[in-house]
C-alpha cells in the first residue's frame, strides 16, 4: 500500500491511497471515528450556578468542548491500574472554572477553563460556555478521561472522515464546437472548455456524480467518468484534540491489533 499526502495542516489531512480496497479503507475510517481515542470532560461538579442554562445543560456543553489530547500519558479507564470509577493522575485530568458577571452580563468562554495540566486544554479559546448577567456566577470542577467514539460522540477525535475512488476522466477526442453542458452542470468545476474541446481543470474535485455524462447531447456519450478500483482519496478533519496524521496512526495500530486478535480466536476455535 502506497499513501501520499495531498493536504495537511494542524486539523486536515487529505491523501492518496494506492493498492488498497474498499474492506481496508472503510476498517480505517470506521476506526478514526469509533475506536481512536480522545480527552474529553466525563464528569462535572458544580459549585455555584446562578447562571439561567441548569447545570446539565452546561455539563453537556463542556462535555462537547473538544481537549487537546496527548494519548502518551493517560490510560484509558479501564486499562488503567487504579481500577477507581473516581480515576487518578494517570486516566484523569482535573479542570476548573470560576466566573462571575460584576458590573455588567458577559459570556463565559472556553479560554477560562483552567487545567492541571496545560496540554490538556479546550483546542480554542473561545468556543462560549454561558451568558451570566450581572451579579450572576458560575464555579466548578470537571474531570476529563479518555474515551471512544463509540461509547458517545463527545470522544471522537475526528469531524469528519471520508473516502472515495480517485477518479478518471477520459474526455472527448473529437471537437465539441460551441457545446458546453459537461461543463456548465458540473458543480466543483472539474472540466473546462477550451477552442471546442473539453479538458480537466482538476481531476481531485470529482465527485463521481455522472451529471456531465447525463448532461451530454450525445448518446453515447463520448465523455467517460470512471475510477480506479485499487486507488482511493481520504480526508480526515480533526476536532483539534489530535493531530491528523496521529488518528491515522492510530487507526492503524488498532485493526492490527484486532486482526491479530481474531487470528488467535480463529487458533484457539481450532484446538
Amino acid at each position: 500500500m502506497k499513501i501520499e499526502i495531498l493536504e495537511k495542516n494542524d486539523t486536515y489531512l487529505r491523501i492518496t491511497v494506492k493498492d488498497a480496497d474498499v474492506p481496508l479503507m472503510n476498517a480505517l475510517r470506521r476506526l478514526a471515528l469509533a475506536e481512536v481515542p480522545c480527552m474529553a470532560i466525563e464528569e462535572v461538579v458544580m459549585i455555584e450556578n446562578s447562571s439561567i442554562l441548569q447545570d446539565e445543560i452546561i455539563a453537556h456543553r463542556l462535555g462537547l468542548t473538544p481537549l487537546r489530547t496527548d494519548l502518551d500519558a493517560y490510560n484509558l479507564p479501564e486499562e488503567c491500574e487504579c481500577q477507581s470509577e473516581f480515576g487518578c493522575p494517570n486516566c484523569r485530568v482535573t479542570l476548573t472554572l470560576d466566573a462571575e458577571a460584576l458590573d455588567e452580563k458577559r459570556t463565559v468562554y472556553s479560554g477560562e477553563v483552567i487545567s492541571e495540566n496545560p496540554d490538556v486544554l479546550p483546542v480554542s479559546d473561545m468556543i462560549p460556555i454561558v451568558k451570566l448577567a450581572k451579579n450572576q456566577k458560575l464555579k466548578l470542577e470537571a474531570y476529563a478521561r479518555l474515551g471512544r467514539g463509540k461509547k458517545h460522540a463527545k470522544w471522537q477525535p475526528v469531524s469528519m472522515c471520508t473516502y472515495k475512488y480517485y477518479p478518471k476522466i477520459i474526455t472527448p477526442t473529437e471537437n465539441c464546437g460551441d457545446c458546453t453542458k459537461c461543463v456548465d452542470i458540473c458543480p466543483r468545476k472539474v472540466l473546462i472548455a477550451k477552442d471546442g474541446r473539453v479538458d480537466v481543470r482538476d481531476l481531485l474535485s470529482c465527485t463521481l456524480c455522472m451529471d456531465c455524462v447525463e448532461a451530454c447531447p450525445k448518446k453515447p456519450s463520448p465523455l467517460k467518468i470512471e475510477w480506479e478500483k485499487d486507488q482511493f482519496i481520504m480526508n480526515i478533519e480533526s476536532t483539534g484534540a489530535l493531530h491528523p496524521e496521529r488518528v491515522l496512526k492510530e487507526a492503524t495500530k488498532l485493526l492490527g491489533k484486532q486482526l491479530n486478535e481474531f487470528e488467535e480466536q480463529i487458533k484457539a476455535e481450532k484446538q
